[in-house]
């Protein structure tokens, strides 16, 4: 765990050199999401950081998207149906998750 600006952040770095963080309110997010979302969320994270973030981008599974409008310039994943992680790329080449949100059907 690092600590930044009194945030703690959750920290992981494997083989590709990417670095995955995510703050405290993600973490406590994660602990509310069911079991097979937050599996899907870990396994995201494994592969960013032995593949690195534009390998696994290619990968049709995770629905890897840009968005627009008040989210511009962040980009999420699917985890389920019903989930999705929202993360921007640092300009140190670092994955920094914002949050884990589930997604109405009307939001669509």
């Amino acid at each position: 765990m690092k600590h930044e600006k009194g945030n703690s952040y959750f920290l992981m770095e494997y083989t590709s050199g990417t670095k995955v963080v995510w703050c405290k309110s993600v973490a406590r997010q994660l602990g509310v999401v069911p079991s097979v979302v937050r599996a899907k969320f870990l396994e995201w994270v494994t592969l960013v950081q032995l593949s690195g973030i534009r390998e696994v981008r290619r990968r049709p599974g995770f629905h890897d998207e840009l968005l627009k409008g008040r989210r511009s310039g962040q980009r999420s994943i699917r985890l389920n149906r019903s989930y999705r992680a929202i993360y921007v790329e640092t300009a140190m080449g670092e994955v920094e998750l914002i949050e884990v949100t589930e997604v109405m059907k009307h939001d669509y």
